[in-house]
């Protein structure tokens, strides 16, 4: 084990990034790079953003020096800015993971420097997009001329653009007033089908696909009501479907768009407020809208622009990452990416909205809930940073310094740890670390809001750890590493085994397991079962190529079955209905 860690960690350090949510492409460009350029996993990891790319925008007004660029060719650099380059830039070219791209900047380095950079990459995280063969000679040249111009600024999405979108196709009163299919819905699976825009529906125990339904482009979360009953869906294209699974067949029963780009969709779970609004927040515009929980009528929208916390200047466009919905007040936690905020957003009473805005840390990301669901823990990852808010008293407990690159939990795991006892862990996009902080202040006070252990995993590139109270082990993916023996395997820690010093793990290399010869399938996003004994993996391949769902065994690690189907095409997240809304990881 130790001599295949170590070969992982050097492949880590070599290896050219690759771009998520693209085809693979090899790195096989020799061409000799300038010293200070390098990439990693970590640079692979901003998704496309197809929606934006395909606004048609015109050139913004010449002056004196600019680049020549015709129309068509402004197009398409567009098109390839805003699904390769914007989720780490910007919209506006203002900055966030990545560094800001306005003219000011990118003129004072000159066209060869830029040219040079987007062929070569950086350290810091920048892919090698032309060495990787991701753009060709002439593609890096146009982007290079590209941002020597203003930026582009997509139209903004109001009430009127989300009224026009919205549609009730079964209204709540036409609804079945019981569950009217034999779905054990407690054990059902939402699973993302990315490049196909619809999820499918997978029984738990029998493996059987229950539904396949459209959806929004690359589905990025599901969330489910409360009460269990409607199952909400968010595609990267700001599509938002609600899917009542009590009807004999599942199907959207209302949808709306509420933007160009958006990510997280959350349901009200106070006692007394279950089901009543639904939340979404968007990418582009930077904002979120409270709607109606049975109609998704839209109801009051919130701009996050703003000053950044730190430096109190102001930012046109600060993101809205994770929702989540508190189980201790009638409120929203609405991280804001750039800002470095978080908004407690009280719904008690939508029109006199009271929104706490607590200062936390950038560039706040994904996260999830503590064992006890009082205490928030959220990524700042561009700074490796933690954040530990409690939604009791509403106010930051700590920020944590996670002493890796890139932290990128997803909702992260919870573990009882044979030393630290209650802990909850993330992994890293950047490097093979893993850290686990203690989160019992009562019983483990003198562990609480620390990073207690930091253990190593197969390499970089992880995107999700995942654990369940029932399992005695935590399972770490690298999905976007880019050596195929890795990104097509997971690391299993024994969380008996963590008290040791430096504890191993096992490989389950999933991808042989599933038989699958062709393209780079990458292991991507564990989720347990209900009952804690199974968790399922998605084997993410290029959309022409053969992808899988793999079941594991949590008891014994082997493997449980391989679900195939010509329809499981890119699957990524899985979502199991009791896990989800019970806030179970």
């Amino acid at each position: 084990m130790t001599a295949k860690i170590s070969k992982w960690r050097t492949t880590l350090l070599s290896s050219a990034a690759i771009a998520m949510g693209l085809a693979v492409s090899a790195a096989n460009a020799q061409e000799e790079k300038p010293k200070d350029h390098a990439d990693g996993p970590a640079a692979a990891y901003e998704p496309s953003m197809t929606t934006l790319g395909q606004l048609q925008v015109e050139i913004p007004g010449r002056k004196p020096g600019d680049p020549v660029m015709t129309p068509s060719e402004y197009q398409k650099a567009n098109t390839i800015y805003f699904e390769r380059c914007a989720g780490c830039h910007g919209v506006l070219r203002r900055g966030a993971t990545g560094k800001a791209l306005t003219p000011d900047i990118t003129r004072e380095n000159g066209f060869e420097y830029l040219r040079d950079f987007i062929t070569f990459g950086s350290p810091a995280g920048m892919p090698n997009w032309g060495t990787s063969g991701d753009l060709t000679d002439e593609e890096v040249d146009m982007m290079a001329r590209y941002i020597l111009l203003d930026p582009a600024e997509p139209p903004e999405f109001g009430m009127p653009e989300m009224k026009a979108s919205w549609k009730v196709h079964v209204a709540p009163e036409d609804r079945p007033t019981e569950k009217m299919n034999d779905i054990d819905i407690d054990n059902l699976f939402s699973v993302t089908l990315r490049d196909a825009g619809q999820i499918a529906l997978i029984d738990g125990s029998s493996y059987e696909i229950k539904s396949i339904i459209n959806t929004g482009y690359a589905v990025h979360i599901s969330r489910i009501s409360a009460s269990g009953r409607y199952l909400f869906v968010i595609g990267r294209d700001a599509k938002v479907n609600m899917i009542d699974l009590w009807m004999e067949e599942p199907a959207t029963v209302a949808e709306i768009k509420v933007g160009s780009e958006a990510r997280s969709v959350e349901t009200s779970k106070m006692e007394g407020w279950e089901d009543k609004y639904a939340i979404a927040g968007s990418y582009w515009p930077p904002q979120y809208v409270i709607m109606d929980g049975n109609t998704l009528e839209p109801l009051k929208i919130k701009s996050t622009r703003g000053m950044i916390y730190d430096e109190q200047t102001y930012h046109p466009e600060p993101r809205v990452a994770a929702i989540l919905s508190s189980h201790y007040n009638p409120e929203f936690i609405v991280n804001i990416k750039e800002t470095g905020k978080i908004h407690l957003v009280d719904y008690s009473d939508i029109k006199s909205l009271k929104i706490t805005e607590v200062e936390a840390e950038r560039f706040l990301h994904d996260g999830g809930l503590d064992s006890s669901k009082r205490y928030f823990l959220t990524a700042a990852n561009a700074r490796n940073k933690v954040v530990v808010m409690d939604t009791k008293e509403g106010d930051v407990e700590a920020v944590i310094d996670t002493e890796g690159l890139t932290p990128h939990p997803g909702r992260g795991a919870n573990i009882n740890h044979p030393t630290y006892g209650p802990v909850w862990v993330t992994s890293h996009l950047g490097d093979d670390t893993v850290a686990m902080i203690g989160t019992d202040p009562e019983g483990h006070p003198d562990h609480a809001w620390k990073m207690v252990q930091q253990v190593y995993a197969m390499g970089g590139g992880s995107l999700f750890v995942k654990t369940h109270p029932e399992s005695e082990h935590l399972y770490v993916d690298a999905t976007l590493n880019p050596d195929a023996e890795v990104s097509g395997s997971v690391a299993v820690f024994k969380i008996a085994d963590l008290a040791q010093e430096e504890p191993e793990f096992t490989v389950l290399p999933l991808v042989e397991w599933a038989g699958i010869a062709d393209g780079q399938p990458r292991v991507v996003q564990g989720e347990f079962n209900k009952a804690g004994n199974e968790i399922w993996f998605s084997l993410w391949n290029a959309k022409d190529k053969e992808s899988a769902i793999v079941v594991v065994d949590d008891k014994t690690l082997e493997l449980k079955t391989v679900i195939k189907d010509e329809r499981l095409i890119t699957p990524t997240g899985k979502f199991n209905v009791y896990n989800t809304r019970a806030d179970v990881y």
